[in-house]
């Protein structure tokens, strides 16, 4: 596992910190007005674009900075699991093809390494089991983003699996690309298993990123690291050549800096996938351009409601800020209900039908990756235990694989599992989120996403006191993460949950809130013996 050696002093650390804030292609009278409007210096997709349009900046120069920025700051974060060999290739190639303008023409992202591509990279949901795996085609989503002018940059570290393995959590670790760390102070976690993707995308290492949730993994490391994530409703977004999880949760979505980046990168993503057959639900439901939806005026008249039982009360911290941003959102214009609980929330909470579902498709799932996947690699579940243990000095160093042999030993029947599935489809959904919509007639719930990000702790595991995530994640509802505040530096996000398919009336909401917060400020990389 990388780790940052003895010469990475705290005087280094705090050097790159400063070094990080450059921006060279915006130019000094650019990033001078933006300094005196108070706004942090991390121009956004609709700049960028701005500039290439005028002639000022190209696909291959902004490619290139991103390029010198991870190979720079990278060292701290281990955020980047693989940098694509053919990423300025790509970037001429973009800039060869300016009559056919995407709506993200240039734009370097980075993908999870759940995300095939048909490229030199890799695939591997950060185990060396699966080192040398190279698909045949994109994944649905990167195929998409491509389309649409950008250019893929590399993968993101992960939680390893993403989180399958161990029964232990251990944010951000994996065996191919070491521990991610939380580039606001190097000894917290980054959160979940789109840990990679925050990290990279808070710390300016490409416009934006591609993350995946099962449940808390796009929102929790948003939170974590200062961003915006959207968990889509499942079936927005394909997730065709995306290495499973548990498909009836399983989403795919962007994190950004900004709301407005987010809706522009979810636009790209959605519409039906001829190899995930949930996207067909989304039919009518899609839209190519989000950002018609962004007001910033759009909480006025909106009507939010305030879950307090289970999703406050486990970090004061997160309390305090999540109490000030509710305050903004009422400021602002918004109704506030509260509370306007979640009828169900204490069950969602510690479901046994839940553990049935994850097992049962987790197991069938993965066997059915692994068994159609070209290349030498094990074929089974069974088999990738085995790997794991016959390569334990490197993939068993920290983490167990307890979570990988629960699953190989716990076996449901098709109907324990079909009973399972709908119990915490009633559970969450019409007795649970849409109950308390209904009930207090309204267009989302507020609530703090997660409490600070707690200290890395290899040998036993880091904590995890609490969070959002859970009834949009048995529901297959969307969920918006957007950054509240900071406790001793550490960011705390907002979450903004709604019904299935209400993308639109959490974006606009998510982005008036963030209009009106301002609280998005890029990462002081503070070592770790500095404060809190």
């Amino acid at each position: 596992m990388r780790t940052p050696t003895s010469a990475t002093t705290r005087r280094t650390v705090l050097a790159l910190g400063t070094a990080a804030a450059a921006t060279p292609w915006l130019g000094t009278a650019s990033a001078q007005a933006r300094a005196d409007a108070g706004e942090p210096d991390e121009p956004g997709i609709t700049e960028l674009r701005r500039r290439m349009s005028d002639g000022s900046l190209d696909a291959e120069r902004l490619t290139r900075h991103y390029l010198e920025r991870i190979e720079r700051l990278d060292p701290l974060l281990h955020s980047v699991i693989e940098v694509n060999p053919d990423a300025l290739r790509e970037a001429r190639r973009v800039d060869a093809r300016r009559r056919a303008r995407g709506p993200l023409h240039g734009m370097p992202v980075l993908l999870k390494d759940l995300v095939e591509t048909a490229d030199r990279m890799h695939t591997t949901a950060g185990s060396l089991a699966l080192t040398g795996l190279r698909p045949a085609a994109d994944a649905t989503v990167a195929a998409r983003l491509r389309e649409a002018g950008a250019v893929i940059l590399g993968k993101t570290n992960l939680s390893e699996w993403a989180g399958g393995m161990s029964l232990t959590h251990h944010a951000g670790w994996s065996a191919r690309g070491g521990q991610t760390r939380n580039p606001y102070k190097l000894d917290r976690s980054p959160n979940e298993s789109s840990s990679g993707t925050g990290v990279a995308v808070a710390a300016g290492l490409c416009v934006a990123g591609i993350g995946t949730e099962t449940n808390g993994s796009i929102i929790d490391p948003s939170s974590a690291n200062c961003v915006v994530g959207v968990k889509p409703t499942v079936g927005l977004v394909g997730r065709g050549g995306v290495i499973p999880g548990v498909p009836s949760q399983d989403s795919v979505g962007p994190m950004a800096r900004t709301v407005r980046d987010a809706a522009i990168m979810l636009g790209t993503l959605v519409g039906v996938d001829r190899r995930d057959p949930a996207t067909e639900a989304s039919r009518g439901h899609h839209h190519r351009d989000y950002t018609r939806f962004l007001d910033a005026d759009g909480l006025r008249g909106a009507r939010i409601g305030v879950p307090r039982s289970v999703y406050f009360g486990y970090s004061h911290h997160a309390d305090e800020i999540a109490e000030r941003a509710i305050a903004l959102l009422s400021k602002a214009g918004a109704t506030i209900v509260d509370p306007a609980d979640i009828p169900t929330a204490e069950q969602l909470e510690d479901l046994p039908s839940s553990m049935v579902v994850q097992v049962y498709e987790f197991k069938r799932a993965l066997n059915a990756y692994l068994a159609s996947a070209p290349g030498d690699h094990p074929r089974s579940l069974r088999e990738l235990i085995e790997f794991n243990r016959a390569h334990a000095d490197q993939e068993l160093r920290y983490v167990r694989q307890d979570g990988l042999e629960a699953v190989e030993r716990l076996d449901f029947t098709e109907r324990e599992y079909r009973e399972a599935l709908a119990t915490n489809h009633r559970l969450s959904r019409a007795e649970g989120i849409d109950a308390v919509l209904r009930e207090h007639d309204l267009d989302a719930l507020v609530m703090p996403t997660c409490g600070p990000p707690a200290k890395i702790d290899l040998i036993r595991g880091d904590a995890h006191g609490g969070g959002a995530s859970t009834p949009a994640a048995l529901a297959g509802y969307p969920a918006i993460s957007v950054p509240a505040g900071f406790a001793f530096g550490l960011p705390v996000g907002l979450t903004f949950m709604g019904t299935a398919w209400s993308e639109p009336v959490l974006l606009r909401l998510a982005y008036a809130y963030e209009r009106v917060s301002g609280v998005r400020r890029p990462p002081a990389y503070r070592p770790a013996d500095v404060g809190f």
